[in-house]
């Protein structure tokens, strides 16, 4: 018997089918698609949150300084005149940082390897690349879902069914976290 079901396409066609369709669940919590597809999507939605789950507190705090220009009130860098040159005003700054350790570095990038960049455009501002922002997928699984699903041993996807599609006859349902 089959690990996977093959859903009539080629592996690189499947592939990225359910790469875009677990994405969207980790993005917005929830899909409409086929019976069939939400059962291959679950297991690797699930195997995600169960890796974040796993992994979530697996990291050091660093304290590390950086150099950064200062800015006035406009967003423009200081410039001041140094030997006749200008040269950009610089502020050293303590900063806080999350360090991943190995097991918590190799997890972010398994994961990466499954989801796809997604960026998010204000409703305002509707095809204009102005005041896009890319969301980090995988911050959302380490920050948001793993503390969620914490106490939880498993079965973090429900399936609902819908009903049939009407072009097809198709069992449509719904795939959304627990």
């Amino acid at each position: 018997m089959a690990k996977y079901r093959k859903l009539g396409r080629t592996s690189s066609q499947r592939k990225a089918l359910l790469r875009n369709q677990v994405t969207a669940v980790i993005a917005n919590g929830k899909i409409v698609t086929t019976q069939t597809r939400a059962e291959e999507v679950r297991k690797i939605v699930d195997g995600l949150i169960a890796l974040a789950v796993k992994e979530k507190d697996n990291f050091e705090t660093v304290t590390v300084s950086a150099k950064v220009a200062v800015k006035d009130k406009d967003g423009k860098r200081v410039k001041e005149v140094v030997d006749g040159k200008k040269v950009t005003k610089y502020d050293t700054v303590e900063k806080e940082i999350k360090k991943d350790l190995p097991s918590r570095l190799h997890a972010r990038r398994q994961m990466l390897k499954v989801l796809m960049p997604v960026v998010e455009v204000p409703s305002e501002v509707a095809g204009k690349k102005k005041n896009t922002k890319e969301l980090d997928l995988v911050a959302k699984l380490f920050d948001e879902y793993a503390p969620k699903y914490a106490d939880r041993k498993g079965g973090y996807t429900r399936i609902v069914k819908i009903g049939q599609r009407k072009g097809d006859a198709a069992m449509e349902v719904l795939l959304e976290l627990v």
